[in-house]
């Protein structure tokens, strides 16, 4: 069975014609990784903030097995109407891989239950990625560490639930060490938070990254299965 993924990207940045995301994303964050997916042998489309119901419809959502969700200046314009779609999807068993600056996202707070608050710096810091769990699927195909030359910076303390795997630890070049790579179960869901992609950096063209993401989809990624459901059972079961 094909993987279904939809991308999803708030598209503003590329829209600027003197923004550097312009000349490095051109056809927006979301083309960019969608077109590494579909290559992968995902069936991937891409949705954005300025389409009716965000491009989110229900039918969407309902023909999505994993969602991306890439966001950053535009968190507030996303109407809540649209995350309780997306919420119930994943509880549902709907994949959701949040990328970077979605950790402000409204869907992201709402399955962590927290503020997504962190320490950042935009510098060109050279991050290093450590895989701490070799054996998870997410790092395969990985060596002992990745390095991407230039990215934005966020520190710790990030303010998530406890993840229920760690898979990659991040340290960048001010000494600081992020948790980079986050994966939770919620309801029949899987959620999965890849920590680099700011617009301004080719990040989303390296291969390693490019790997993470596509490891992360087959992850996240849930057959249909039984749903529990809060029921009244009258006499013992025998």
């Amino acid at each position: 069975m094909t993987i279904r993924v939809t991308v999803w990207n708030e598209f503003q940045h590329e829209k600027k014609a003197d923004h550097a995301a312009a000349q490095i994303y051109p056809n927006g964050i979301h083309s960019t990784i969608a077109d590494f997916l579909n290559a992968a042998g995902f069936q991937a489309g891409t949705a954005t903030l300025d389409e009716p119901e965000h491009g989110l419809t229900q039918e969407v959502l309902d023909n999505t097995d994993v969602l991306l969700w890439w966001g950053h200046m535009a968190h507030g314009k996303v109407e809540d109407a649209i995350v309780d779609r997306v919420q119930a999807r994943v509880l549902a068993g709907m994949g959701l891989i949040v990328l970077h600056s979605g950790h402000f996202s409204k869907i992201f707070k709402r399955m962590m239950g927290t503020s997504g608050n962190l320490k950042w710096r935009e510098a060109n810091d050279k991050e290093r990625i450590w895989v701490i769990e070799p054996a998870h699927p997410i790092a395969e195909g990985l060596g002992e560490y990745f390095e991407i030359p230039a990215e934005e910076m966020y520190g710790e303390r990030f303010d998530i639930a406890t993840p229920d795997e760690l898979v990659f630890v991040s340290w960048f070049t001010g000494g600081e060490v992020f948790r980079s790579g986050c994966c939770w179960y919620r309801g029949s869901g899987k959620v999965f938070y890849f920590r680099p992609g700011h617009e301004t950096y080719p990040t989303y063209h390296q291969k390693e990254v490019q790997q993470v993401i596509i490891n992360g989809v087959k992850w996240a990624y849930t057959k249909p299965a039984y749903v529990s459901q809060v029921v009244n059972v009258p006499e013992f079961m025998k």
